[in-house]
């Protein structure tokens, strides 16, 4: 039965390095078969026993043979307690703890995975609810293939069978010991916004109290304490939220989803997207408000100085309390996530957290909370991605800023994003910058042309993108690096990339002296910890897109890599294909001129849409 398992213990692995430490080395001591190992002691003690009094003394007498007996009935007697019971299931990743005994009967009440956990020795419970039970994986710890955590959610709480019902078997199963506090319930029925908004606030204390906890945590302390929290809470039940997402509907509704960081432009970006929207009772918000409400401090001014100020700018309440927003917010149209100043975790997770609040709308818009509209934005841009040539498009750019009149841009052709770049700066680990949107194209046409990147300020694309390319609850702290991965993530799952044909939306892109998020970091642990924070997630992205210096064997800790295939490349085209056509090479960080983005054409591989821009 022990064969079946191996129990992993950080204590029992130190213990036993510091006695092969301590342990005396007998440079002088001749052993000779039949020799006590029970009286090595006493010879060494004894300089006057010679090697045939001591081989005499180990015959005559009977204390080794009833200590070796001792032994023995003390092995048989942990082995028999250690057993399981001869119905037990196989469970946990890759094989599972113990080995079902073939003709054994299930009964319904094995099913439960919590039921299975009570039968275990409570040796191995104790272990279990550490997750300290590494299976037959041990090897695959040990080499860096594989964190503890993964295999222990890597089993039946991550995979679920075609026909939408839950795998309830095995370590990592809901409400089994050792997955996580947040059990399931194996519910089937899609997930409500009540269920979703108590959750994030749920994990966004346990977050606020860890945080101050670890006020004085280096950059690696910050990623260990997060990750912690993901595991344990975070990734199951996003696990569980993609298992239950509801189902899209086809209505013409669109989500927007809004991440506003101490913003005062939040307010004015909801009035006009609703004020200027075709249809506005089609609109739905997914508002995440990272506020400052007491104790407040400002961005760096001039001279490097920061002040004290006063609360940030309520975005929710201030609209609901206009006269245009009342009726909307009243008709639930505006789903919020509050979040403290001091829990934001960086532009993506925000996204991520506003993410969760789509509702079934049929399509799925992303924007900054500091952003001007064109009349008819909502259905422009859904009249763009249905001329697109793809069943699967994403319209997506750097909007003009937000001086810029959109009524003029609307009679020229809109910029798109071409030129990728790798950063030099040592801050930004060489991570793939976008240098911008230009105006290309002499020539509007009705059809949107093909680009290569996708950018995060503006995006709008049908909602399965939701379903498809998930967002990644392991990329805390980041400000560069997600357009590029998520531009790859997006094309490998077989969704073609376009600019739009006209500009609808403005950008406020100077906001000089405005508070940042990494400052809030800084604040919130110590001075200056966010730039080697960020390097050292930034390895997650740059694992994914192929950075040789950031493969496995290359980075720690291993934690960086916890599920990451859960959330990257799809198995619709491959990641080296898409970075021969946008002209990336990550090992020599090179950047070849490819022609087609620029030139208005499509990318190699899709000559067949040519006629459509001649």
């Amino acid at each position: 039965p022990l064969s079946a398992f191996v129990v992993l213990s950080p204590r029992s692995f130190s213990k036993q390095a510091q006695q092969n430490q301590t342990r005396p080395h007998r440079t002088n001591t001749t052993m000779h078969r039949g020799t006590s190992y029970l009286l090595m002691d006493r010879e060494d003690s004894d300089a006057g026993d010679n090697d045939i009094n001591t081989h005499h003394v180990s015959r005559r007498s009977p204390q080794p043979l009833l200590r070796g007996i001792g032994c023995l009935i003390f092995v048989s007697v942990v082995l028999f307690l250690l057993s399981p019971a001869p119905n037990t299931h196989p469970g946990g990743a890759g094989g599972g703890l113990l080995r079902e005994v073939p003709g054994s009967v299930s009964h319904g009440h094995d099913d439960d995975p919590r039921e299975r956990t009570r039968r275990l020795p409570v040796r191995v419970q104790s272990l279990l609810a550490q997750s300290q039970i590494v299976g037959k994986h041990l090897e695959e710890v040990k080499e860096g293939k594989k964190t503890v955590e993964e295999i222990i959610h890597s089993g039946a709480s991550l995979a679920h069978r075609d026909d939408g019902i839950a795998n309830n078997g095995g370590i990592g199963s809901s409400g089994h010991i050792g997955a996580g506090a947040i059990s399931r319930n194996h519910k089937s029925a899609p997930m409500t916004l009540k269920e979703v908004l108590e959750f994030l606030q749920s994990f966004l204390k346990k977050m606020n109290s860890s945080n101050i906890k670890n006020k004085r945590a280096n950059f690696h302390g910050i990623w260990a304490a997060y990750h912690e929290l993901v595991v344990k809470y975070l990734y199951p039940w996003d696990q569980e939220y993609l298992r239950r997402m509801p189902p899209r509907r086809e209505d013409g509704s669109v989500f927007l989803s809004v991440a506003s960081y101490r913003d005062e432009f939040c307010p004015g970006t909801l009035n006009e997207a609703f004020s200027k929207a075709r249809n506005p009772e089609n609109l739905f918000v997914g508002l995440v408000q990272q506020n400052c409400e007491e104790k407040c401090r400002s961005g760096v001014l001039e001279g490097g100085k920061v002040e004290d100020v006063g609360a940030d700018p309520d975005c929710y309440t201030l609209f609901c309390s206009s006269n245009e927003g009342k009726k909307y917010c009243n008709n639930d149209q505006i789903r919020l996530l509050k979040m403290k100043e001091t829990e934001s975790l960086g532009p993506y997770m925000a996204r991520y957290f506003a993410s969760k609040m789509w509702m079934g709308e049929q399509w799925y818009m992303q924007i900054d909370s500091h952003m001007t509209f064109a009349q008819d934005w909502d259905a422009l841009s859904i009249e763009m991605l249905n001329n697109a040539p793809s069943d699967k498009p994403v319209i997506s750019h750097y909007p003009p800023p937000h001086t810029a009149d959109l009524v003029e841009k609307s009679k020229v052709a809109a910029p798109r994003l071409c030129g990728p770049v790798f950063a030099t700066s040592e801050l930004e680990a060489q991570i793939i910058r976008l240098e911008g949107s230009y105006n290309y194209d002499s020539v509007k046409l009705s059809i949107p042309r093909f680009a290569p990147f996708v950018a995060a300020g503006y995006l709008v694309a049908h909602s399965d993108i939701l379903r498809e390319v998930p967002f990644d609850p392991f990329l805390p702290y980041i400000f560069m690096g997600e357009e590029t991965i998520l531009s790859a993530r997006l094309w490998t799952s077989g969704y073609d990339i376009f600019s739009p044909t006209i500009s609808l939306l403005g950008h406020h892109y100077v906001r000089n002296h405005k508070p940042k998020f990494w400052e809030t970091v800084h604040r919130t642990f110590t001075n200056g910890v966010h730039n080697p924070l960020q390097m050292l997630v930034l390895n997650r992205v740059k694992y994914q897109l192929g950075y040789p210096e950031s493969a496995k064997d290359m980075v720690k800790p291993k934690t960086l890599f916890t599920a990451v295939e859960q959330y990257s490349m799809g198995n619709v085209r491959e990641l080296d294909d898409y970075l021969k056509i946008v002209g990336l090479n990550m090992t020599t960080k090179e950047v070849t001129y490819t022609a087609w983005c620029e030139t208005g054409m499509p990318p190699p591989g899709l000559e067949k849409y040519d006629h459509l821009y001649s």
